[in-house]
């Protein structure tokens, strides 16, 4: 059996915040393996579901992000289970916007509600996978800042990178930490521009075709009326 917690805050004021992505990864991987119930218990709610033969449970704490530990800790207890069979979800506001990131253990990094369950379970080797929100902009506190809603353009990169952390949750449960970091944890490359290859003269390979420069008879320039083609918008 597998433990995965989302972090964030309960009600209505805060879904689909930044600090709540938590909550919302969780959300997603219930999804993927067709969970059903919901119960209310260990002061979270809880759901469960197979996948690849592993039983998982989805906790997500009611406690507010600050006191998550107590939840956790209660779960672990009554299922008499190993801390490294939890992964804890949560935000990141040192990761890019939907940058993912997979660890085995380590400090909070500021994140209190990881930071509470570290202090609950008294170790530090929490698997943890964190989702990039990137830094707040000029003039915003942190505290608004996570406590905000996605804009709609944040949201072309949260919406994937969540279906991504729920797809990563279920390789670590059913393959290992070591396969779901390695598969993860590596940031998602630039596309490749490709370089023209210069003109070779038909005669000699080696021998560069000179530029042609001059028009064939009638021949329009290319650039006269481009501003017609060009939308206002792009002014």
């Amino acid at each position: 059996m597998k433990v995965i917690i989302g972090l964030g805050n309960p009600g209505r004021k805060y879904e689909h915040t930044r600090h709540n992505i938590g909550f919302d990864v969780a959300a997603e991987v219930a999804r993927q393996i067709g969970c059903q119930n919901v119960k209310t218990r260990f002061e979270a709610e809880t759901t469960e579901g197979l996948h690849e033969g592993e039983k998982i449970l989805i906790l997500c704490p009611q406690t507010y992000m600050n006191e998550s530990g107590r939840s956790v800790r209660k779960a672990l207890d009554f299922f008499k289970m190993d801390v490294q069979d939890c992964l804890v979800l949560c935000d990141d506001l040192n990761l890019p916007s939907g940058r993912l990131r997979i660890r085995g253990g380590g400090s909070a990094g500021g994140q209190k509600g990881l930071a509470d369950i570290i202090r609950h379970l008294q170790t530090d080797r929490v698997p943890r996978l964190r989702v990039g929100i990137d830094r707040p902009p000029a003039r915003w506190t942190v505290t608004d800042y996570v406590l905000g809603k996605w804009t709609d353009a944040e949201l072309d990169a949260i919406t994937p990178a969540v279906t991504k952390a729920a797809q990563a949750c279920l390789v670590w449960a059913a393959q290992g930490a070591a396969e779901a970091m390695n598969r993860y944890n590596a940031a998602p490359q630039k596309p490749k521009t490709n370089t023209p290859t210069p003109a070779t003269h038909p005669n000699n390979p080696q021998r560069k075709a000179a530029p042609d420069t001059h028009s064939p008879p009638n021949a329009v320039s290319t650039d006269r009326g481009k501003e017609h083609l060009r939308n206002p918008a792009d002014s």
